[in-house]
């Protein structure tokens, strides 16, 4: 369970992963070793999985986005999942119920890129079929 401490530390640390260990420790009023320590154990412990980088809202707002249902052959689930995993331009992969099996979310720097994409995950020998939809606007994201 995490403490209140850690609950403080790890909301900095979403707003800004580069908070220096000084700064974080001046926030929480707490010593640069413990906050170190802190660290540390949440890596350890998986709360803390890695960093990564944000994009910038004027990059984003370059990218054109979809949401790409498949359908996948049930006996080549694994190999399809890692395939798909193998292409950068997915950001994001979820199992789902119903018709079809995974949604994909894309991002390509244009249309015609985004075109090239479906066509690379349609053509994987796992996929038997796909369904798309670009994203036209992003109302909020959390």
């Amino acid at each position: 369970m995490l403490s209140k401490e850690d609950e403080r530390l790890l909301s900095i640390l979403r707003t800004n992963a580069r908070t220096s260990v000084s700064d974080l420790a001046r926030l929480l009023n707490l010593s640069r070793s413990t906050v170190q320590t802190r660290i540390a154990r949440l890596e350890q412990t998986g709360v803390i999985k890695g960093y990564v980088v944000e994009y910038g809202d004027k990059f984003v707002s370059s990218l054109v986005s979809a949401h790409v249902s498949i359908k996948v052959k049930q006996k080549l689930t694994t190999k399809t999942n890692v395939e798909l995993k193998q292409i950068p331009q997915i950001s994001e992969l979820y199992a789902i119920s119903g018709e079809y099996d995974l949604i994909a979310v894309v991002q390509a720097q244009s249309t015609e890129q985004l075109s090239h994409l479906l066509d690379d995950i349609g053509n994987l020998d796992g996929v038997e079929r796909t369904n798309s939809a670009v994203v036209l606007e992003t109302k909020f994201k959390r």
